[in-house]
């Protein structure tokens, strides 16, 4: 398929790329700030795209400006639909990027798409936002949305934690400053991502919301505690006030029923060798 990526300078958009090109698909990267509806347009015209991946978002939580969630991840993908809309033949398959984010501090734990929304930040906020502003073009476009629960990998930046983490042990540096340690949370492979994506463009249903996750949830001692195995690097953690978040998620995981429904099963890469991956390019970028 001709797929049109946003985001596709980014972590994911990376991974994706070199994964859909390996599957034989021809990708063509927007380049089109999501706020300048008309260079969206233009772009959007020449490339026509059979199915769009739309990765480009405000997505660190602890992002300073608020506003910024809202005019990039609702605004921006509003300028996106609009453009795909006025096309002379839409895509067959348009996939909006998420976030498990939007479940908030769910009581149970694997969530589920019947899960309702409880979004407890400003990046989960405008993801739901997002949500809703898109199911008005349903009518229009083959839509579906996915949720993806935690996931790291190489090239992923260092204000998420793992790889904050595995920059650390890389350089064997003698401490790091953490928030809450007593987290639970999915670390999957954006291996495993790329994949659940790229079938779910083949096989989602449209309007239809999808976990990308894998039900296996592990607390963020036990990562820390695999890369002291790793590394032979005993690494002090300290404990950063600033770096707490109010409303902290304690626990994230989903429940992948619906995902395997849809595309089948996805063989996870182990943690360990997610790990190596990210410790290998951490020292090449030395």
């Amino acid at each position: 398929m001709r797929i049109l990526v946003t985001g596709a300078r980014g972590f994911t958009g990376h991974h994706f790329v070199q994964a859909a090109e390996a599957a034989g698909h021809r990708v063509t990267a927007l380049t089109a700030d999501l706020r300048d509806a008309a260079a969206l347009q233009r772009e959007i015209g020449a490339a026509e795209p059979e199915a769009v991946v739309h990765l480009a978002a405000i997505s660190f939580v602890g992002h300073a400006d608020a506003a910024d969630f809202y005019d990039v991840n609702v605004i921006g993908t509003l300028n996106l639909l609009d453009g795909l809309a006025a096309l002379p033949k839409v895509p067959r398959s348009v996939l909006l990027a998420s976030s498990a984010n939007v479940y908030g501090n769910a009581e149970q734990s694997p969530i589920s798409e019947m899960q309702p929304p409880a979004p407890v930040n400003h990046y989960a906020m405008s993801k739901l936002a997002m949500e809703h502003m898109a199911r008005t073009y349903v009518d229009k476009l083959p839509l579906f949305f996915a949720r993806p629960f935690n996931y790291t990998g190489p090239g992923q930046d260092e204000s998420f934690i793992i790889p904050k983490l595995v920059a650390h042990f890389a350089r064997r540096a003698p401490a790091v400053e953490l928030g809450n340690l007593d987290v639970e949370r999915e670390f999957n492979d954006v291996r495993f991502v790329c994949e659940a994506y790229l079938r779910l463009l083949q096989d989602a249903a449209p309007g239809e919301v999808y976990n990308i996750c894998t039900g296996k949830p592990l607390t963020l001692r036990s990562v820390i505690d695999l890369l002291k195995r790793m590394t032979g690097h005993e690494l002090q953690i300290n404990v950063n006030p600033k770096f707490v978040r109010n409303n902290e998620i304690k626990t994230l995981c989903g429940d992948p029923t619906k995902l395997i429904e849809a595309i089948g099963e996805i063989s996870l890469p182990p943690l360990e060798e997610t790990i190596r991956n990210m410790l290998n390019h951490a020292s090449r970028g030395k």
